[in-house]
C-alpha cells in the first residue's frame, strides 16, 4: 500500500496528494492506451499490405488461369497441382469480375435526346390521351407475346 494511505488516524489526503494519485494513475493508463493504439495501428498497416499482396497475388492467378485455359482445364489443373477446383475457379472467376468495369450513365443535358422535362405533350400521354406527369407510368395492354402491361414514357 502507499505510504500515503497508511496514515495513522483518519485525517485525509491532502489536495495536492489527490492530484499526484490522480496524475500518477493517468499517467499509468495513458502509457497503456497509447501503447495499445500503436500496436493497433502498426498491425493494421502490416495487414493491408499482406492484403493487398494477396490481391495481386490472386490478380496473377486469375490471368495465368486466363491465358491457359486454352492448353488446360480446370479439373486437370486441380489433378496436377492439388489444389481444389473451387479454389481455381474462383481465381479465374476472380480476375473476370476484377476486370469487368460499370460505365458511368452519361448525364442528360438540357434540350438534348434523353431530356424529357421539355417533351411533347404527345410523348407524355397515355393510350387513352390522358396527360400523365413525368413519373407516372401509361398501362399497355399485353402483348399476345407475353410482354409487359407497364410501360414508362419518360
Amino acid at each position: 500500500m502507499n505510504t500515503t494511505s497508511q496514515r495513522k488516524g483518519s485525517s485525509m489526503a491532502t489536495p495536492e496528494e489527490i492530484r499526484q494519485r490522480v496524475e500518477q494513475a493517468d499517467t499509468a493508463r495513458s502509457a497503456r492506451r497509447a501503447a495499445a493504439a500503436q500496436q493497433v495501428g502498426e498491425l493494421a498497416q502490416r495487414r493491408t499490405a499482406i492484403a493487398e499482396q494477396l490481391e495481386d497475388i490472386e490478380r496473377q492467378l486469375g490471368d495465368v488461369l486466363a491465358a491457359a485455359q486454352d492448353v488446360i482445364d480446370v479439373d486437370e489443373l486441380a489433378e496436377f497441382t492439388d489444389l481444389k477446383v473451387a479454389d481455381i475457379t474462383h481465381w479465374l472467376a476472380g480476375r473476370k469480375t476484377a476486370r469487368t468495369k460499370r460505365r458511368k450513365p452519361t448525364p442528360i443535358l438540357p434540350g438534348t435526346q434523353g431530356d424529357v422535362s421539355r417533351g411533347t405533350s404527345a410523348s407524355r400521354t397515355s393510350t387513352a390521351g390522358q396527360e400523365l406527369s413525368p413519373h407516372e407510368h401509361a398501362v399497355v395492354p399485353m402483348s399476345p407475346r407475353g410482354g409487359s402491361s407497364v410501360s414508362s414514357l419518360r
